[in-house]
């Protein structure tokens, strides 16, 4: 059997996918999430905040199935995936390119260095469209966004600053972007170039990097295991956004499961798409 229209599935993968977080993972969950996307008509996607030797590291880790493509970088990278060959989709990195006015990163860096909050992080960790940070979670830190915005603005670079927390380290991640470079703007232009509407397009994830999707038109769906303050977030943006429909909460129950991480990504789409979920002999 096969989905009555192609489904374009879109996860982060760092506790959401992954069950690298403080919750316990439902048995079984990440088996049937690899029979969910083995399902002819379905095209997988990975969205995260890992570059692509990270997301390969976590495939062989946690057996988790290949991917049709990879977001990675927090969507300032495309690459089309055909098993482990994987390609970056220069149209993508043409699209945003612009945004920074012809500066490289390490000039980004340069304009940000007599910020002492901001410590850069790991070669490993950045990108040619993406200059990540540390920041300390005792500091207000939209008030350093809004001012390193405002330095960046002033060199005519349309720039855009992703907050979130990395919880088993404590800390502060800030990534400054393209202005078109995000999770969201990877996944529409994605959905465009692959013919897929809203009503084809489920996207799941766990942390503040997902929010931008989260209160957007795409189906969403935010796993059991987030923290209390973004599922607050979360609703509180996508009512004011006229959104709240496309937003789904995962609570848990749903086939005798906890709604954490995979079990949680199973709920959602069982939410939007029963049909699809009830092939797989899970209904609850």
């Amino acid at each position: 059997m096969m989905p009555k229209q192609p489904l374009l599935i879109c996860t982060d993968l760092d506790r959401t996918l992954i069950p690298n977080g403080a919750a316990p993972e439902s048995p079984r969950a990440r088996h049937y999430f690899r029979r969910l996307v083995a399902l002819p008509n379905i095209t997988l996607a990975y969205v995260s905040g890992r570059d692509q030797s990270l997301v390969r590291d976590a495939i062989h880790t946690y057996d988790l199935p290949l991917p049709d493509f990879v977001l990675g970088d927090v969507g300032a990278t495309i690459y089309t995936c055909d098993q482990w060959d994987w390609q970056a989709w220069e149209a993508w990195a043409n699209h945003i390119a612009p945004d920074w006015n012809g500066h490289s990163r390490a000039a980004l860096a340069a304009l940000l260095q007599d910020f002492p909050m901001l410590k850069l992080q790991e070669a490993s960790k950045q990108n040619t469209y993406k200059l990540s940070y540390y920041l300390d979670l005792a500091l207000n830190h939209q008030r350093v966004m809004d001012e390193v915005q405002m330095r960046l603005s002033t060199h005519g670079i349309r720039a855009s600053l992703i907050w979130s927390i990395d919880e088993p380290a404590n800390i502060g991640l800030l990534d400054i972007l393209p202005a078109r470079a995000s999770k969201r703007h990877a996944i529409e232009f994605l959905m465009a170039q692959q013919g897929f509407s809203l009503q084809q397009t489920v996207f799941s994830g766990d942390s503040g990097n997902d929010l931008p999707v989260l209160v957007s038109p795409i189906p969403a769906v935010l796993v059991n295991n987030a923290s209390t303050e973004l599922k607050r977030e979360a609703l509180q943006m996508s009512r004011l956004s006229g959104v709240a429909d496309a937003v789904y909460l995962a609570q848990g129950g749903w086939a005798g499961m906890n709604g954490h991480y995979a079990a949680g990504i199973l709920e959602g789409i069982a939410h939007y798409h029963p049909d699809i979920l009830a092939q797989l002999e899970l209904s609850p």
